[in-house]
């Protein structure tokens, strides 16, 4: 059974920085496409970050990309989302996913495994 634990959520004034960590168990993590999504009140779920196995490809939405950073550590299954000079609009739960090698980035389908997501809130 793979888990995903996320951590590093919480509430910050508007230019601060955080960063989110990912913990996934029950999977070989190095043969797993891992990525961040978020969703805001009454919106959908976007991708926010995306690192393909072996870091080959890491992909940060061009949306975030200036202010967001993703890394993995294949030793520590571990992926983290750098997440500076935050904004309101970057208020939302914030959720890992995983999934096997293949398929479009940031389509919601292809990840079978997910977080319970972390609460990122930016105040003015």
């Amino acid at each position: 059974q793979v888990q995903l634990v996320e951590s590093g959520g919480g509430s910050v004034q508007t230019g601060r920085s955080l960063t989110l960590s990912c913990v996934a168990s029950g999977t070989t993590f190095s043969e797993t496409e891992m990525a961040w999504f978020r969703q805001a009140p009454d919106k959908g779920r976007e991708g926010v970050a995306f690192a393909g196995i072996r870091s080959e490809v890491r992909n940060v939405d061009a949306s975030v990309k200036a202010r967001f950073r993703i890394f993995r550590d294949d030793f520590k299954n571990t992926i983290s989302l750098y997440m500076t000079n935050l904004e309101p609009e970057d208020t939302a739960m914030y959720y890992c996913a995983a999934r096997p090698p293949g398929g479009s980035l940031y389509r919601v389908s292809t990840y079978p495994w997910w977080g319970r997501g972390t609460q990122v809130t930016v105040f003015t």
